[in-house]
């Protein structure tokens, strides 16, 4: 079995630089939180988006497993638009109702997903039979995880926490189970 720990990032200070955003005092302390449970894991490998907030959300797990953490950049967050969208929901929800749609400079469901798919197969070839730590976003990782099933749709995205960790376990490249295993106390 291959174990894929989804980790999406910790509540984040705003800032319009999405590569650079940091983890905000209180997504500090969650991602001691992350570090605690995913710490009797055996995680063999560390992977990340490379933005700040998400390697910084699994950043404490480097010391306890002593390994580095391995950037890909196809699990950065999804690309809404290259312009300012003045109503985020609506903008989200669009292209969540049309798969093909795209905001202006922005991904479409369908492009993103399939850039968040060739990473998680990459990395199910890469590192089979291993334990993996991955940080990332919601949205993209929720692509993802709803090319292998349906039922991780727009309604799951939106009832994520911040952050949240879901494991999910392949025989090869078969999904076969996916379990949530943050609590927010």
């Amino acid at each position: 079995m291959t174990n894929l720990y989804f980790v999406r990032h910790a509540h984040s200070t705003y800032s319009a630089d999405e590569l650079n955003r940091p983890l905000s005092e209180r997504g500090r302390e969650d991602a001691r939180k992350v570090t605690d449970i995913l710490k009797n894991e055996s995680i063999n490998v560390l992977i990340s988006s490379p933005y700040k907030r998400a390697i910084q959300t699994i950043q404490g797990l480097t010391g306890i497993y002593d390994v580095d953490i391995v950037i890909e950049e196809d699990f950065k967050e999804r690309l809404l638009s290259d312009k300012h969208l003045s109503d985020f929901d609506s903008a989200i929800a669009k292209v969540w109702e049309d798969y093909s749609f795209a905001w202006e400079g922005g991904e479409s469901n369908i492009v993103a997903q399939n850039r968040g798919v060739r990473a998680l197969e990459k990395v199910l070839e890469r590192y089979v039979g291993k334990n993996i730590a991955i940080g990332t976003h919601g949205n993209i990782m929720v692509l993802i995880m709803n090319d292998l099933d349906k039922r991780f749709n727009f309604t799951f995205w939106k009832q994520l926490n911040m952050p949240d960790i879901y494991k999910l376990s392949f025989d090869n490249q078969r999904l076969i189970e996916v379990n949530r295993i943050w609590e927010k106390s």
